[in-house]
């Protein structure tokens, strides 16, 4: 494992069991690595298999197969992820989708951000807490006043701020977002997105940022993997795998990206790719330096 590696991913899968005839392949051999600072964007359609691979990573579903390393530390394995249990979990936190359901609606923005502070005796003192959640409100763009107010008062974009700041506030070394702009309006996207791009360079945590939308993950990431019925299909550095994508389905995704140019909207060409040509007995193969596709 490089040292530089906060997050490896070694072969991993996931399999759900819907009944004795039929077993869904969510994640099938999957692997990647994410270095220390670094924006890894997870890209792919719905039901390629992002949200099922970030679960797995967080430990919310235990791994069919596979290691995942978090700092050098295997915490796939059952026995090490639960003797480390309150340091990994505080270490690596996980913003969803849906701030709705991931916020306490009987709890006030105070508490929900006070919460996770007190349980894990980050902060004790009372005058000390209360700075702390005021600094972390600041942070992200919402007025100390709004710690009185409960999640139904708030917009969904107020709401995720509110988990980015809970978040942050424990100063993790490893951050997931399961499509966290997802359920937002175009415009409130975008801000969270130079949102996350702020903090993550004021506070250097290494991201694990999911979207299905590919200019999004182009604007914020530094390296990209793009995934399709629980495989890695290609991965490299964002700008390289823009401006050259060599497998097939990067290709297809890439050539159905809206461009502001209706006379070349109108005439482009959209690529289509076969799901039915992916190999079972597939691998990712480097073909140069950082760059891997699977053949």
């Amino acid at each position: 494992m490089n040292s530089d590696s906060i997050l490896e991913v070694r072969h991993l899968k996931q399999y759900f069991h819907v009944n004795k005839h039929l077993t869904i392949k969510a994640i099938d051999d999957v692997s990647f690595q994410i270095d220390k600072g670094e924006i890894f964007g997870l890209v792919g359609e719905t039901g390629s298999g992002k949200s099922t691979t970030a679960r797995t990573i967080m430990g919310i579903y235990p791994p069919a197969d596979g290691e995942v390393y978090f700092k050098g530390q295997l915490i796939s394995d059952k026995k090490i992820y639960h003797k480390n249990k309150k340091e990994i979990q505080r270490k690596m936190q996980f913003i969803f989708q849906d701030s709705a359901a991931a916020l306490n609606p009987r709890m006030t923005v105070e508490k929900i951000i006070a919460e996770p502070l007190i349980i894990n005796h980050i902060i004790n003192e009372k005058e000390e807490l209360k700075k702390k959640i005021d600094s972390l409100l600041v942070e992200v763009g919402l007025d100390t006043s709004y710690k009185s107010k409960y999640p139904s008062e708030l917009s969904g974009g107020q709401r995720q701020r509110v988990a980015i700041a809970r978040s942050i506030g424990m100063s993790p070394d490893l951050i997931i977002g399961d499509e966290p702009i997802a359920s937002l309006d175009i415009s409130i996207q975008a801000q969270i997105v130079t949102l996350f791009q702020k903090l993550q360079k004021k506070h250097g945590f290494t991201f694990l940022f999911i979207a299905h939308d590919l200019s999004i993950i182009r604007f914020i990431s530094d390296k990209v993997g793009v995934m399709l019925k629980g495989k890695m299909m290609e991965m490299a550095p964002a700008k390289e795998l823009f401006e050259n994508p060599l497998h097939p389905y990067t290709k297809a995704l890439l050539s159905a990206v809206p461009v502001p140019d209706p006379i070349y909207e109108r005439n482009k060409k959209i690529l289509t790719y076969d799901e039915e040509s992916i190999q079972a007995d597939g691998q990712m193969v480097e073909v140069t330096p950082g760059h891997f596709v699977y053949k």
